[in-house]
């Protein structure tokens, strides 16, 4: 079972004494089961009581209010709500057995009714099948306050999410929305009509949401959409976009930037995709889901990069990279299938070699496109979705396909991933 146990645990509002729970050994719905270990090293036996050593009983309620926050924290899907719990109250406590030294006290959890705000946990604690204590927690549930430095600079208007971190220097403009659980590197400028969704990580001197870098932009309120847990490392730039290409520039969800790349104007990124040092996009392209840019590679305006393709470093793509394939070179070629790439992400192996039967229609058939295209739709052997989201992204190419392939002199270097 998989529980975010030290996450939950730091966003107790009580700092002292140390986190009262051990493990959480069932969590299912709205009850929990935790375990406490009592040993004779616990810091508060020497004052309570000497030559007699026995468990508080207000360090018994400690442990079963932070048991029952991991509860009210806990987001059905294993994620951590941004929010924080804390004990208002308790009803009805009885203390039934001492505990001491050598005790394993088992909590068990369960919510009696819950609110927006609050909510009631019944608790009983037990040292082996016997109940020490039990009670009925109050508990409060508050949004997790944002946290700005102050020298920060955050305009009037500007919305930061719960849980938010602003490091020092950091510059947000006013029409910025920044979601639950960012962390703003210091010295990070976000401006414009921003948003920026869930556990985004931005880090120092990254330029996000600023002008985009167009002669024809005259100052329109153009927009940057952001997903959620993407990651943007140092001197990374996003712009916006531009009134004649939509107006938006959109990155999805779980990308990662790496320092120096570039998205410009109006592009359109997946979900999941990577780009290595200095990798960038001229304005209106479109990247799809998995695809990999490395360092310092160059993307033409308005070229689409397929799925689960990979461009090699220092490349310069002028036309749409294909799906599912290795592009490398200036101007970039087609080394084949991305076969280590699609093996690492879980492709079945049928798949993988439907995939290579396709590519070796279109680049060693001898076969023009248009035929190469109608040969791989006739062919039984090939039929699956991968192969024919390939021939569609053929088909609605608007600036022609990476097809050429690579020259004896370009296969000298690795383009393997």
């Amino acid at each position: 079972m998989s529980i975010h146990l030290t996450p939950v645990l730091d966003r107790l509002c009580s700092r002292f004494p140390q986190p009262m729970v051990d493990a959480v050994t069932e969590l299912a719905g709205e009850r929990l089961v935790a375990l406490k270990n009592v040993t004779v090293n616990e810091d508060f036996f020497p004052g309570h009581f000497p030559g007699a050593p026995l468990m508080p009983g207000v360090l018994m309620i400690e442990s079963m209010a932070q048991a029952a926050s991991v509860l009210l924290l806990q987001a059905p899907d294993g994620s951590i709500l941004p929010h924080r719990a804390s004990l208002r109250g308790v009803d009805g406590v009885k203390f039934r057995k001492p505990v001491g030294p050598g005790d394993r006290v088992r909590l068990e959890l369960s919510i009696e009714r819950r609110r927006a705000t609050m909510a009631r946990v019944r608790g009983v604690a037990y040292v082996q099948d016997q109940v020490v204590a039990e009670g009925t927690l109050v508990m409060a549930i508050e949004a997790e306050p944002a946290i700005v430095h102050p020298t920060a600079v955050v305009e009037p208007g500007a919305e930061i999410g719960p849980g938010t971190v602003v490091a020092p220097n950091a510059v947000i403009g006013p029409q910025v929305r920044i979601g639950p659980r960012c962390r703003i590197g210091a010295g990070a400028i976000i401006d414009g009509h921003t948003t920026i969704g869930e556990g985004t990580e931005i880090f120092p001197y990254a330029s996000i949401g600023l002008i985009p870098q167009d002669t024809k932009f005259k100052g329109e309120p153009t927009r940057l959409e952001i997903g959620a847990h993407n990651v943007f490392r140092e001197f990374v730039t996003i712009n916006r976009g531009t009134a004649g290409g939509g107006g938006v520039t959109r990155i999805g969800d779980h990308n990662l930037f790496m320092a120096y790349s570039h998205v410009a104007h109006d592009c359109v990124v997946g979900d999941h995709t990577i780009f290595g040092n200095g990798a960038t996009l001229g304005g209106h392209v479109t990247v799809e889901d998995y695809a990999t840019i490395s360092a310092f590679s160059g993307v033409h305006q308005f070229c689409r990069v397929g799925r689960h393709a990979f461009i090699g470093g220092y490349s310069v793509v002028t036309k749409d990279a294909l799906p599912f394939a290795k592009a490398v070179g200036n101007r970039a070629r087609n080394y084949g299938l991305n076969t280590i790439g699609l093996m690492r992400r879980g492709f079945t192996q049928d798949t993988v070699t439907r995939l290579r039967h396709a590519y070796r229609y279109l680049l060693v058939s001898r076969l023009n496109t248009t035929r190469a295209l109608t040969e791989i739709e006739r062919d039984p052997e090939l039929q699956c979705d991968e192969v024919q989201y390939l021939v569609d992204f053929i088909r609605h190419s608007q600036r022609g396909v990476i097809l050429r392939r690579a020259t004896r002199r370009h296969d000298d270097v690795s383009p393997d991933e």
